[in-house]
């Protein structure tokens, strides 16, 4: 670690303490040559699981599709950002502790649409009929 302000490399923690994402350790640091202060976070590397799409292809686990699938069924809805990142972050660790190279994504749909349901209904219905490819009100009402 070098210090972002003077490249010297002696620099001493003066506090540390979990941080979210789970998983996650926020440092404070201090530079003994110049005596600014910054942050750093530190976070475990995790490993790359696939997904098994529907029609039998393999996709890389991508986080960003992954989490803006969620946040849109949330969108316009009284559920604030901290309930959704922490929703969002105890499906990933669900999945993670699962332990397997690769996931189907009907498990994962699954997962995903229960936690939903807990929140907010609206946003499972909104989460559901995308999820579920629903063509109208029937095929809603099937399901």
């Amino acid at each position: 670690m070098i210090c972002p302000y003077c490249s010297h490399t002696k620099l001493k923690v003066t506090d540390k303490r979990p941080s979210i994402p789970k998983g996650a350790i926020r440092r404070r640091r201090e530079c003994l040559n110049c005596k600014k202060r910054f942050t750093t976070y530190e976070k475990i590397i995790q490993h790359d699981f696939y997904i098994i799409k529907k029609d039998k292809r393999r996709e890389k686990f991508d986080k960003e599709k992954f989490e803006n699938g969620i946040v849109k069924a949330f969108e316009k809805r009284p559920i604030s950002k901290e309930k959704i990142d922490k929703m969002i972050n105890e499906i990933e660790e669900q999945l993670r502790k699962k332990g397997k190279k690769e996931i189907k994504s009907s498990v994962i749909g699954e997962i995903i649409m229960r936690k939903i349901k807990k929140l907010d209904n609206v946003a499972y219905i909104r989460f559901a009929s995308v999820y579920r490819d629903f063509q109208d009100i029937q095929d809603f009402k099937k399901n």
